[in-house]
């Protein structure tokens, strides 16, 4: 991307006077609109400790969460058109011969369990940071990591496992959250031998593309579309959690940001006479919690306070996502891509522990009816995380939450 195009996109501004640069004529992608994230059925793995590098048989913990047919169901009815499937790539090149033949018909089964329930499919792979050997940045930290050429082999097969179940019905993204950072060159090298690999296996299968930097909207707004064309049809994805200090708080797995654990009571919208009580649910949070030393807890209250300070003088409501999102808005018109072929591929918002947070349900709900807003009035399709856990749409009853279904805009069908 050449230094003018970052200058313009820096700004988050429009080329002034000039209209889109022209597209080429290319075939549609699939339309994936509103979604839902089918994590962990494919991920939650037994990998033994090092130095062995095998996982168990199955390799998926057995007692994850999954939907069932009846889930799958409900969710089409609800009104889903997709679902995007991450998978855990570990097993898949850990395995050969039988075992690896057995993986791929497990996910084929469930490719055809999703598409008889009445929506499309999206299989997303991502590797799993927390393991030891099968690592993001073993896979893909460069077109040079070890595991690479075994990583890109995967991206064909799964490629033709799409291809055959229908390229109006499967599409295929090859990464979940790059680690390489923004613009960076060791990534593009990677993402072009990756889709090299699935359009060289599946012609006229829809492909996914992203960003680096976590697929943050920093991270797609650097992304030069025009090196990608030849791998069309493409679709474009970005993730938004923004802001992380409402969406992430009560978060335990951010420990180089270990602040976020403590907090609590932080709402939406940021209304700055509200500041005293979220500082209050934060001391009392840790007041609450005596195996923390206060020395620890001195120093995440001071950054809390900070951070809550910009939190609440930014306002944050409906205005605020708008501004967030306008960026990547900006991008797609540069580069004359129709609004349609974008996708936030993630959203969604924690709910923490209920002794803090029962009373801020609606808050959680509101937020996410805004985020959803934001993406369809720019044309972006969409799709919520997650079906289970921390973020889901159901509890572990499988029982789905009417609030969120609402804030999803979501029409059952009759």
């Amino acid at each position: 991307m050449s230094a003018n195009r970052r200058s313009v996109l820096a700004g988050g501004l429009a080329l002034a006077g000039a209209g889109p640069l022209p597209a080429a004529a290319v075939a549609e992608p699939l339309p994936l609109r509103r979604g839902i994230a089918l994590w962990p059925w494919f991920s939650l793995t037994t990998e033994f400790p090092a130095p062995r590098i095998d996982y168990a048989w199955p390799p998926f913990q057995a007692d994850r969460p999954t939907p069932t047919r009846d889930d799958l169901r409900r969710l089409a009815v609800l009104g889903f058109d997709f679902a995007r499937l991450p998978l855990d790539p570990g097993p898949f090149v850990a395995f050969t011969g039988g075992r690896r033949a057995d993986l791929m018909a497990m996910l084929s089964a469930v490719i055809d369990d999703v598409l008889a329930a009445g929506m499309r499919v999206l299989v997303n792979v991502q590797a799993n940071a927390a393991t030891h050997h099968y690592t993001p940045d073993a896979f893909y930290g460069s077109d040079r990591a070890p595991l690479f050429p075994a990583y890109r082999d995967l991206i064909a097969d799964l490629a033709r496992l799409c291809v055959r179940k229908g390229i109006g019905r499967v599409a295929l993204e090859p990464v979940n959250e790059p680690p390489q950072g923004c613009g960076a060159e060791a990534w593009n090298r990677v993402q072009a031998g990756l889709l090299t690999a699935a359009r060289g296996a599946a012609p006229g299968l829809t492909l996914v593309a992203t960003g680096a930097c976590g697929s943050l909207v920093s991270g797609l707004t650097v992304l030069d579309p025009e090196a990608l064309a030849r791998f069309t049809p493409l679709l474009y994805t970005f993730h938004f959690y923004e802001p992380y200090l409402f969406s992430h708080q009560g978060a335990t797995w951010l420990t180089e940001e270990p602040f976020y654990r403590w907090l609590n009571a932080v709402p939406w919208p940021g209304t700055p006479g509200r500041q005293p009580e979220t500082l209050a649910a934060v001391r009392a949070r840790m007041a609450a919690d005596r195996a923390v030393p206060e020395a620890e807890k001195a120093r995440d209250r001071a950054v809390i306070e900070a951070k809550l300070r910009d939190y609440f003088a930014a306002e944050p409501g409906p205005a605020y996502l708008a501004k967030e999102l306008a960026p990547v808005a900006a991008w797609a018109d540069l580069y004359g891509i129709p609004a349609r072929q974008i996708l936030m591929g993630e959203f969604g918002a924690l709910r923490t522990d209920a002794r803090y947070t029962a009373s801020r349900a609606p808050d959680r709900a509101a937020y996410l009816g805004d985020v959803r807003r934001a993406a369809e009035q720019a044309g972006f399709g969409w799709s919520f995380w997650n079906l289970f856990d921390g973020l889901g749409l159901m509890d572990d009853a499988h029982r789905i939450d009417p609030a969120l279904v609402a804030a999803l805009g979501l029409t059952p069908r009759p």
